[in-house]
């Protein structure tokens, strides 16, 4: 890979994305950054600068038409996109399914159901038009467990492993690679958005051990697309030391 590939990121603005972003640039990656925050988009493109060639694009992916009016606007240098990390998606809630809210349901079924679909649709034809292309979903040990309280996050991390497999079974007869990267306890803006900017209990969620960082998927992801062409990473669980599954974690008391 060289300056002449172009990876486009979806929920680029922070945390996995922002990190990946940073990395790919850092590589000579030409990259599109995608977001739904231009200030902060802004911020990472003026970041990258003189790292890469970055184009931000300022759309939401849980939106259909956002995402064709995106896609259809990109400028024709930067058309021949190869690498697709569909990486936006958020929790909303941990609450049990009785006390659940229909505006948190929706949230979490539109950005990371429908919206990884909007994006990998709306780019299926260029990937297939190049020579070889890879397309990276980033779920979550929430979608290969079920943990108390997180029902409809876990059904839509579900909906993701099932989704890439399924991809990658279409897909299998081209030159496009389908990979899922699930990483587990990664102390991001995360857990602040799922507690609606509970400061406090969203720190403790990450208190008491080492969890990973988004830069450690950031480096998963890079090795992912840098493989053999032969070699397709296809599904991998990425969990910090610490952690053994989705709820338990060997938290030390200060």
């Amino acid at each position: 890979m060289n300056s002449s590939t172009i990876a486009l990121i979806t929920g680029a603005t922070s945390g996995i994305g922002k990190a990946t972003a940073e990395l790919f640039a850092q590589q000579g990656i030409s990259i599109i950054i995608c977001g739904r925050r231009q200030d902060r988009l802004d911020s990472l493109t003026q970041e990258l600068k003189g790292k890469a060639e970055v184009l931000s694009l300022n759309f939401d992916v849980s939106k259909a038409d956002q995402v064709k009016t995106a896609i259809e606007s990109l400028p024709e240098k930067w058309k021949n996109i190869s690498i697709l990390i569909n990486n936006a998606g958020n929790a909303h809630g941990l609450a049990p399914i009785q006390n659940g809210t229909l505006a948190d349901w929706d949230a979490m079924i539109d950005l990371n159901v429908k919206g990884l679909l909007y994006v990998t649709q709306a780019l299926l034809p260029t990937l297939l038009a190049q020579p070889k292309a890879h397309i990276i979903n980033i779920g979550s040990i929430a979608g290969k467990e079920v943990y108390p309280n997180g029902n409809v996050y876990c059904a839509s991390k579900h909906a993701v492993d099932a989704l890439t497999k399924a991809i990658r079974i279409d897909l299998n007869a081209t030159n496009v690679k389908v990979s899922a990267i699930h990483p587990g306890l990664v102390e991001t803006e995360f857990s602040l958005v799922r507690f609606k900017g509970d400061e406090q209990r969203a720190k403790q969620v990450y208190a008491g051990y080492q969890p990973l960082t988004p830069e450690d998927i950031a480096d998963v992801i890079w090795f992912t697309v840098t493989r053999p062409a032969h070699v397709n990473i296809a599904d991998l669980i990425i969990l910090p030391a610490d952690q053994a599954a989705s709820t338990i974690v060997n938290k030390k008391t200060v």
